[in-house]
């Protein structure tokens, strides 16, 4: 049966996370898998990769194929090293405890390159952080500036125009108290109306009667003349 050491993809929509597995070469990539070795988490920075190490070994050793991004993890994690050595040592190349102190050697280095490599990212990291902290409390003070500066213009704006409205008071005034109010006739009340035209009655009565009494004398004197007339002329006659 042939093997394959291959990724088997999880995860969502996104952000995957792969199991390292070794499977059938004729099964599905998501589908069954003789043995799980590893997993790998491409959302980091490093990414993470934790391969079992052992385990990785033997089914190199018996012949499974890794794909290709299967193989540049376990060059990454130094497995496919560590079966090269294991077959020069089976050849008679070099014994077991040079091909051990050849792989600690080179998994040390590695390990100093990747705990580098992290460090510079933190720092990097961190130092990106320091300046994003920096530029956001810059614009915080800036924001801050142009709304002081708003609101005290604002507050002379209004003061000027509480002075103007002072300014236009005190100059209205004089002028509204030299105009005199015109006074609206009061309402007389209708017993005062009747007193007024009992009043006035009283007092164009007289003036009546005396134009009466005149132009009667007036008729009433012709008429004495001329029966004194009428009497004059019978005595003579």
């Amino acid at each position: 049966m042939a093997t394959k050491i291959r990724l088997q993809r999880h995860g969502k929509k996104g952000k995957p996370f792969y199991h390292v597995v070794a499977a059938d070469a004729r099964a599905k990539r998501d589908g069954r898998f003789i043995e799980k070795i590893g997993t790998y988490n491409p959302n980091t920075n490093p990414a993470t990769i934790d391969i079992k190490h052992d385990r990785a070994l033997y089914w190199l050793g018996v012949g499974a194929q890794p794909t290709d991004t299967a193989r540049a993890i376990l060059k990454y994690t130094g497995a496919i090293y560590h079966n090269h050595l294991l077959k020069g040592v089976a050849k008679g190349a070099l014994t077991e405890a040079e091909a051990t102190k050849r792989f600690e050697a080179w998994y040390t280095e590695k390990q100093s390159k990747i705990d580098a490599n992290k460090a510079s990212l933190s720092s990097a990291a961190e130092k990106a952080q320091a300046e994003l902290i920096v530029s956001e409390k810059k614009v915080s003070e800036e924001r801050a500036a142009k709304i002081a500066a708003a609101a005290s213009e604002m507050a002379a704006e209004a003061e000027a125009a509480a002075a103007d409205a002072n300014a236009e008071d005190g100059e209205e005034a004089p002028a509204e108290e030299s105009e005199p109010k015109a006074e609206s006739p009061a309402k007389e009340s209708p017993a005062e109306e009747a007193e007024t035209e009992a009043e006035t009655t009283a007092e164009e009565a007289p003036a009546e009667e005396v134009e009466t009494e005149a132009e009667t004398g007036a008729e009433e004197a012709p008429a004495e003349e001329a029966e004194k007339e009428a009497e004059t002329s019978d005595e003579e006659a």
